[in-house]
């Protein structure tokens, strides 16, 4: 079966409607099908509208996305409970240990996401993977500071790279590469992607599902529990009337 590729992470400018054009057809071009583009939480409605507009010209199935760098454990509960009926993907960037813990704990978090280089403020650990592995919750990890990091600083990373795909793998925690990137040129075809992910850790079919399999599962589940039709996990509205 012909894989389907995804980026959950293609960071477009709302604001800039010929900028999200060239990055939609860019994206669209090189092989992928489905793109995640990230909000924040107080982008209006209108603006959602039009860059899923301009993602479905192109051939692409649009994915609504929100990043959230909550200060601590209370902050994002509250983003959450505000947040997680608005969009089809909730990512947390965790800065801090107090909501990295609480994030791989919450099933509302579908992306966990480290965006620090800095080893040292990078939070991802067997702890938490444990307990991501029990809420449904992904690792994200983005491509783009492979591509502008150089020497040292891009050797390290790598190495902060394997340590937490590694621990990802050993609790059978999904992994999804993502670009994470907003300059059309940096972009690259999804199975140079997978490519790109044997430098940490990700070979073959694995990580072919991590930029397509894993992706469209995540956005699949979701959808559905963003349905009217949805009651609970394994219960679904049928019908509805006096006759039923």
């Amino acid at each position: 079966m012909k894989r389907i590729f995804a980026d959950l992470h293609l960071r477009i400018n709302p604001k800039d409607p010929a900028a999200t054009q060239t990055a939609a057809a860019k994206a669209a071009e090189l092989g992928y099908r489905l793109v995640g583009v990230p909000f924040s939480a107080d982008t209006r409605t209108d603006e959602i509208v039009r860059v899923q507009k301009t993602c479905e010209a192109v051939g692409l199935d649009f994915v609504s996305r929100v990043d959230v760098r909550p200060r601590s454990q209370s902050d994002l509960v509250g983003l959450l409970r505000r947040l997680r009926r608005r969009f089809e993907v909730i990512c947390v960037q965790c800065e801090n240990k107090e909501v990295a813990r609480q994030a791989a704990k919450d099933r509302r978090v579908d992306l966990l996401n480290f965006p620090q280089l800095d080893y040292h403020k990078r939070f991802f650990d067997r702890a938490e993977a444990e307990l991501a592995s029990s809420s449904l919750a992904t690792l994200e990890v983005d491509i783009k500071p492979l591509l502008v990091l150089k020497g040292p600083q891009r050797v390290r990373f790598l190495s902060c790279l394997r340590r937490e795909v590694g621990v990802a793998l050993n609790f059978r925690l999904p992994v999804v590469v993502s670009s994470g990137i907003s300059e059309p040129l940096l972009l690259r075809r999804p199975r140079e992607v997978a490519l790109l992910s044997s430098l940490f850790g990700l070979e073959g079919d694995v990580a072919l599902d991590a930029v397509s399999t894993n992706a469209l599962m995540l956005v699949a589940r979701n959808r559905q529990k963003l349905s009217s039709e949805f009651i609970a996990p394994g219960i679904r509205l049928i019908k509805q009337g006096e006759d039923c």
